[in-house]
């Protein structure tokens, strides 16, 4: 038995982390052999029976010490854990787990991630330090390798593929369409579904003010019927009710509707898979856009979204900072009349991506008989 020990940001509610989660377990346990799997979470007890996994505390240094001491591998598992702008801490949790693991002499991989922007300069320095000793690095984007060599990590010992999420089949559509009933949608005659999923901490914020004549315009120029889609449901349901709260102000309540409940990923992937089209500043509703076969409108606020728009042959329509309520119907309108060819285009680059992913588990597979 090969005991594999997981490090991330999972039990924390936000679909993009557990997306990641759920398709690196689902690769590990198809392509590995004879493995067990543990998972440093926020809620383990959850953790552990949405996965058949097991799970522990990622909080208690007493857990942490156990659970490296009884593993053969420490996997760093996908997301943006090494970055410190959203949290100038999380990115020391992160990499004194991996050092901790080259103490005990442990051998730690890190599993397709997006690596930065680290500002710092010690975090810098640190990040360095740590990954030279990583048995094998995967990363999610080329920005993330040319970050990584920029610090000092050798290009030679830098692999990239995808967003793991992206090797996730697509599901049916009946859940999305049950969840979509049971939040009271109607669809209205000859109207164009479209999802948002909304990031923006500040519901004041210029963005918000052009988010929400955007979307009222799509209402009474084009026939729009607006699903708010929390991805993250303890930051996303504040942005999404001002949104529901402004619109129906305006006298267009019945045209909005916020997916008010907490859904696992693939019941996500089903209900942006009942979407005509899908507006994210997430970026996991644009990978699950991807997989589902649903047109997209990428608004950046990180590089990532950038990085993997770019990976399928689009570019951002915006940022979360220079947001035009003009130019945003205008690209929404444009997306939306030639999404039958866009989705061809991003159907065969999403296909080049999944094809190379099983690299993280070649690799890994290569450890294990090391």
């Amino acid at each position: 038995m090969y005991r594999i020990l997981i490090s991330g940001y999972y039990g924390f509610n936000n679909i993009g982390d557990e997306s990641i989660l759920t398709a690196v377990v689902g690769s590990m346990k198809e392509k590995l052999d004879d493995i067990e799997i543990t998972v440093l979470s926020h809620d383990p007890v959850s953790t552990a029976e949405k996965y058949n996994i097991k799970s522990c505390d990622r909080k208690s240094p007493a857990a942490i010490l156990s659970a490296l001491r009884k593993c053969d591998l420490l996997v760093s598992g996908g997301g943006s854990l090494l970055q410190d702008v959203t949290s100038k801490k999380s990115i020391l949790y992160y990499l004194f787990i991996m050092a901790l693991a080259a103490i005990m002499r442990k051998p730690f991989f890190i599993y397709s991630q997006g690596i930065g922007p680290i500002n710092s300069n010690f975090n810098r320095r640190l990040t360095a330090l740590v990954l030279k000793r990583a048995k094998g690095i995967v990363v999610r984007d080329v920005s993330s390798k040319q970050f990584l060599c920029e610090i000092g990590i050798a290009e030679d010992r830098i692999v990239v593929t995808a967003d793991p999420v992206l090797g996730i089949k697509p599901v049916d559509l009946a859940k999305g369409k049950e969840i979509l009933l049971q939040e009271g949608f109607c669809k209205q005659e000859d109207s164009i579904v479209a999802g948002f999923a909304i990031k923006e901490r500040h519901i004041d914020s210029g963005f918000m003010d052009e988010m929400a004549i955007s979307m009222e315009r799509l209402i009474k120029e084009q026939n729009v019927q607006i699903v708010l889609i929390p991805f993250h449901y303890s930051e996303d349901m504040a942005p999404a009710a001002e949104l529901e709260r402004r619109l129906t102000e305006s006298g267009l309540g019945d045209c909005v509707c916020t997916i008010s409940h907490k859904h696992l990923t693939e019941d996500m992937m089903s209900l942006i898979g009942n979407m005509d089209i899908l507006v994210g500043v997430r970026l996991h509703s644009l990978i699950h856009a991807a997989i589902m076969g649903v047109p997209m409108i990428g608004i950046a606020y990180d590089p990532k979204i950038n990085s993997f728009l770019h990976s399928i042959g689009m570019k951002a329509a915006c940022t979360i900072y220079d947001l035009n309520n003009e130019f945003f119907v205008k690209e929404f309108s444009e997306i939306y009349n030639n999404r039958d060819q866009i989705n061809e285009m991003v159907s065969q680059k999403v296909q080049v991506l999944i094809e190379s992913l099983s690299t993280n588990e070649e690799m890994i597979k290569d450890l294990m008989k090391g």
